[in-house]
């Protein structure tokens, strides 16, 4: 049985315990070896610090990357023996030459490696060494993708299948937007700031070497570079998103729209036409929306949270709502440029322009950088003058730290997040990424779930895509109902679930004009059913770096398939999801070819359990998702909602059958930092399954948040199970039950209880001889052959559901 990803956790003492992580980058002194011009420090028994400064200046300041230096110090032994200084942890040994140079160029163990076991062999790294087998991380961008023509560009990540990966925080070494890395000193208005190295050209690195142990790479790197905070509830809702002049009243138009045709909604973006004519704008565009407070009030009285799009490159014209304030502090005769390196110019532009903006209600900004990708390019394109050495500051990275960082210190009354483009390391400290403007094709569509999968190498979990994409190829065509409902049914299984499209006159975006409508809201609605999984897991990767979507080699990193199927991923621990991404054949179905891991798995197109280790065939119609659950998992759900703003009164199980297995809700006030100084709760699920019973455990509520529920109604649906002979709950015959023959689900509806107390449903099955789940193995033949009780059965058509013939009476086979 798998253990509970909050089980130390969930203590009561762990909960009051358990503290938001603050910056503390000098390291313990312990855990330091110098030895001349080289430093190391030992993080864990897998990670070391690695510096050399000819100068010997070692700086012990934040970085971009890493803001925490301070931890545990593992044990660890040093000794010089014939000039080579080694440092020895139960993982792995470093060995330098001392006094030696360190360089990226060396290409070469002699003067520095670092050895270590992965499976029985030795595994070496040296300055300079490729590492070919990294299994990557993301890209600023996917602007202009068409299917994976982007791939080329994703950056290295914190994983390899070599078992070492090296993390570059050298002050001289170009990011993959060729910005470089900086270090934090100072601040303005509580915003740490940037400053540049004590020495120019040291180098900074840290050394992974934790095999295939992948999830313990990523949890050991947020310790030390910063967690990935939880979004809002309501951003993992459906956003409506379009690049379009929209007046005050069409604006409500949709929303009364959406309402009108039972769309669940929860975000409105407000994209560039809300300002002024132009490419930057911070003032309101009222011949389009003539009272902004209003329209803004309003769509918060309809559920609707709203993002203003930016695009700060063109700085603040004399047209500009602050633009005297600003201009007198910068001390200009003339427009001021962009310059949010400046401190005086961010405290101005906040203080005179954001702050106004957001007193008449915006929720949060999407920050649309798409210029020079460093503050020194911009500033030769504008014609100003930078300080010496800040040059290389990117200008995505730093506008998404000021941003965050501005709302977290000064709207307290909510969590704070941004919509922004991806900036290096450290940018998973400030959710969530837009991921650029793509081109509507399946091929598109098909990358994009390897894309999201593969950015949590670097904890980046938190993509948000144009679902439908930005761009059709030209004026001309229109969009493809078929492939816009395949980009809605992935968004159902992705970080955000938000459709936006380009200003092209027929690139339309409101699901409601669609002659496939009811397949299109009906994923919504699925969407909203699973964010309490979605928002459970959301969770986990606060605590573990392990984001949601998350590649298959995570869990079954010695297995070349979980490396070579692109196509899969993992949603959450218990889910397995296989988007369409081609159109239907002739005969109203696509064929999908899908790798199904060890173990067994549940089918929720088929409605049957399957054995795994094995490639399976199947045929799937326009409303079908190939999504997959382990065994035994139990699925918390929402029953029908139509947003996120408001408490729900009751859950939805989905107890997948099988073995016995396991499963959790987790829940916070949905909208403030509290979560991270211990304001949740977490209810445990499991279930033991037998021949003769299912019993299923709803676990007391251990910890709290305020104005969290007293009581709560349940229905739990018992899936792929025969009529039961018999109900009970917490020991007494329960009679709210229904059985649906055709589904083979049995669903159990409780009335509202307690929180406080765990109660027990026993589902008694006919002990007359029901039979088994379903399970299916395909064997390897050139004929479809199944094995079935010990026997096999050759079937004449893809997907056949062959039902175990073995019996149970009175408990015996």
């Amino acid at each position: 049985m798998r253990k509970l990803f909050l089980l130390t956790l969930l203590t009561t003492a762990a909960i009051i315990g358990v503290q938001a992580q603050d910056w503390d980058p000098v390291p313990d002194e312990s855990a330091v070896v110098t030895s001349g011009r080289a430093r190391f420090t030992v993080l864990t028994p897998e990670m070391i610090r690695i510096q050399f400064s000819a100068r010997k200046k070692f700086d012990d300041r934040a970085s971009f990357a890493i803001v925490n230096r301070r931890a545990e110090v593992p044990l660890f032994q040093t000794e010089e023996v014939d000039g080579y200084l080694y440092i020895k942890t139960e993982k792995l040994t470093l060995r330098y030459k001392v006094g030696s140079v360190i360089s990226a160029s060396l290409y070469s163990p002699t003067n520095l490696s670092v050895t270590f076991d992965m499976d029985g062999e030795e595994k070496i790294w040296y300055p300079g060494k490729d590492d070919a087998l990294n299994l990557l991380g993301t890209t600023r961008t996917l602007d202009g993708d068409i299917g994976d023509t982007h791939r080329v560009f994703l950056e290295k990540g914190l994983l390899s299948r070599d078992g070492w990966a090296l993390l570059d925080e050298s002050p001289s070494t170009k990011r993959g937007d060729h910005s470089r890395s900086y270090v934090f000193d100072d601040e303005c208005d509580g915003i740490p700031w940037f400053d540049n190295p004590v020495d120019a050209t040291a180098l900074d690195w840290y050394i992974m070497a934790y095999g295939h142990d992948y999830k313990r790479a990523l949890g050991d790197y947020v310790k030390f570079a910063g967690r990935q905070p939880m979004p809002p509830l309501y951003m993992f809702g459906y956003w409506y998103s379009k690049y379009q002049a929209y007046s005050s009243a069409q604006f409500q138009q949709l929303v009364r729209e959406m309402e009108r045709n039972k769309v669940p909604h929860d975000v409105m973006i407000f994209d560039m036409d809300w300002h002024k004519s132009g490419w930057t704008g911070w003032t309101w565009n009222k011949n389009l929306i003539p009272d902004p407070v209003g329209l803004i009030n309003w769509m918060h009285d309809h559920k609707m949270k709203v993002s203003l799009n930016l695009h700060p490159a063109d700085g603040v014209d004399s047209d500009e709502d602050g633009f005297a304030a600003i201009q007198a502090a910068m001390g200009m005769s003339g427009d001021v440029p962009w310059m949010i390196e400046n401190k005086t110019f961010c405290h101005a532009f906040f203080e005179n322009i954001i702050r106004l903006r957001e007193s008449e209600g915006v929720d949060f900004w999407w920050i649309d950088w798409q210029q020079q990708e460093t503050v020194g390019g911009h500033a030769n394109e504008r014609g100003y003058t930078l300080p010496t050495g800040i040059d290389g500051l990117g200008e995505t990275f730093w506008i998404n730290h000021v941003f965050y960082n501005d709302m977290k210190l000064h709207r307290t009354d909510r969590r704070p997040v941004i919509f922004h483009r991806w900036g290096g390391m450290g940018s998973h400290r400030y959710p969530i990424g837009f991921s650029g403007d793509t081109y509507a094709t399946y091929g598109t569509l098909a990358f994009e779930p390897y894309y999201t999968a593969t950015a949590s190498n670097v904890c980046f979990g938190y993509w948000g895509h144009d679902l439908g994409a930005h761009l059709l190829k030209g004026d001309r065509e229109r969009v493809d109902s078929e492939m816009y409902l395949r980009w809605l049914q992935y968004g159902v299984f992705s970080p955000l679930m938000r459709t936006h499209g380009a200003s092209q006159a027929n690139n339309e975006r409101r699901i409601w004009k669609f002659d496939n409508f009811d397949l299109m809201n009906k994923a919504v609605k699925r969407r909203y059913e699973l964010v309490p999984y979605i928002y459970t897991y959301a969770r986990e990767a606060y605590d573990t770096g392990v984001s949601i979507c998350r590649p298959l080699y995570y869990e079954w990193p010695e297995d070349n398939k979980a490396y070579s199927v692109e196509s899969e991923y993992l949603f959450g621990p218990d889910m397995l999801v296989a988007p369409i991404a081609e159109a239907l054949g002739s005969d109203g179905t696509v064929t999908q070819k899908v790798w199904l891991p060890e173990g067994k798995w549940y089918d929720f197109c088929k409605g049957r359990l399957l054995n795994g280790d094995v490639d399976i065939e199947d045929s799937y119609g326009i409303e079908d998702t190939p999504v997959f659950c382990r065994q035994g998992s139990i699925i918390p759900c929402y029953p029908a909602i139509d947003n996120l703003k408001a408490p729900v009164g009751s859950l939805l199980l989905k107890v997948i059958p099988g073995a016995d297995g396991e499963g959790r809700v987790y829940e916070d006030d949905g909208d403030s930092d509290n979560y991270q100084s211990g304001a949740f709760s977490v209810i445990n699920f499991s279930q033991t399954y037998g021949d003769a019973a299912v019993t299923l455990r709803i676990g007391a509520r251990v910890g709290t948040f305020p104005e969290q529920q007293p009581t709560r109604a349940w229905q739990v649906d018992f899936l792929s199970t025969e009529r039961p002979e018999a109900v009970t709950v917490d020991g007494e015959t329960f009679d709210a039950w229904e059985y649906d023959e055709t589904a083979k689900m049995l669903r159990v509806n409780l009335p509202e209880r307690s929180l406080d107390k765990a109660t027990e449903i026993v589902v008694v099955k006919d002990a007359t001889g029901i039979e088994q789940p379903e399970v299916v193995t395909p064997l390897p033949s050139d004929e479809k052959k199944y094995s079935v009780g010990g026997m096999r059965v050759t079937d004449s058509y893809k997907g056949i559901v062959v039902k175990n013939s073995k019996k149970v009476l009175n408990g015996r086979k």
